[in-house]
């Protein structure tokens, strides 16, 4: 076969890839109305992100970007869905830290494989973990809250979002680095652990920030500690874990879009190009800073493909480590 020939056929199956980012018989994408699946209820810190973004990612796009929440199995079957859905860039994931590197550690079988089943596009937002205990608890800080559950061993019950999650690890993680017994108590998402906080069935959490703010800023929740290096703008009264003694414990979730797999790269470059632009405009850069969540984007779907598969390495030591499971 001659250079000439093999070129021929290189522009061929680029412009092939150009017409999938088009849609079938030259449609433009998107030719209809995105989905943007979300793992959680409504309530939590990524359904706060998804409809956040929703409407700008829209605008950029021009189309309609609907949020469906499909909550349960700490956001896998949110997961699956989308991996089965067609790859033509209609439906999206928004994954965080649990659905897209904790999970695959957690659970015994899982139905997709992140590297394997998703066309990584970018990480859209990040925020702390924070822990918060009901009013009633005399502890006021971290300390204190360490000496209450040692003098009642397995007697505090600590809600997170759902097991194997980044909230159920960084428990985990507290448990041993404090040497302490907390009984773990799961929830299908924030929304019905917050509810149960708030009510006095849990006597606390930990969960991402935005989840609890409200609470937090009401009164309703005494924060104790955030999970993170430096203290949060929203709450600069709350102290961070390392300035009460535990450095160690680190837990900041991430939230991401991905594309089923075998989505043409023209149209994952395309979404990777709108959500860049969404994340850094500035009214949605308010909003979401507004409930203690930060733009957090990479320059390209490789480099973000690069991050999961050291995020992948990161936490599943961590999950081996603690022994959390999610079944």
């Amino acid at each position: 076969m001659s250079i000439k020939t093999i070129t021929y056929i290189k522009i061929v199956l680029w412009a092939s890839c150009g017409l999938c980012a088009s849609g079938v018989w030259g449609q433009p994408y998107p030719s209809k109305p995105i989905r943007l699946i979300v793992g959680f209820p409504p309530g939590g810190s990524n359904d706060i992100v998804a409809r956040n973004l929703a409407p700008k990612l829209g605008e950029l796009l021009n189309t309609q970007v609907i949020v469906e929440n499909r909550a349960g199995a700490n956001a896998t079957i949110a997961a699956e869905f989308v991996t089965k859905s067609a790859p033509d860039g209609h439906t999206l994931f928004l994954g965080s830290t649990s659905s897209l590197v904790i999970s695959p550690h957690t659970y015994s079988k899982m139905a997709y494989e992140t590297l394997r089943d998703f066309a990584p596009v970018t990480t859209v937002a990040m925020t702390p973990e924070a822990i918060a205990i009901h009013p009633a608890l005399p502890a006021r800080d971290l300390k204190s809250l360490v000496a209450l559950a040692k003098a009642n061993p397995g007697k505090l019950d600590f809600a997170s979002s759902g097991s194997g999650g980044l909230p159920h690890l960084a428990l985990e993680l507290f448990k041993v680095q404090a040497n302490i017994n907390l009984q773990h108590v799961p929830y299908k998402g924030a929304a019905p652990a917050v509810v149960d906080l708030v009510g006095g069935h849990v006597q606390g959490m930990i969960m991402d920030f935005p989840a609890i703010y409200p609470q937090l800023k009401s009164g309703k929740f005494r924060g104790i500690a955030l999970a993170a290096e430096k203290r949060i703008a929203q709450m600069p009264e709350l102290p961070t874990t390392g300035e009460q003694g535990m450095p160690g414990l680190i837990a900041v979730n991430w939230f991401a879009i991905a594309a089923p797999a075998k989505t043409p790269a023209p149209i994952v470059s395309r979404l990777h190009g709108a959500l860049i632009s969404a994340m850094g405009a500035a009214d949605l850069k308010d909003r979401l800073t507004a409930v203690g969540v930060e733009a957090y984007t990479r320059s390209s779907p490789e480099a973000f493909t690069a991050f999961l598969k050291d995020e992948l390495v990161r936490w599943g030591k961590v999950a081996k480590a603690s022994g959390a499971r999610a079944d």
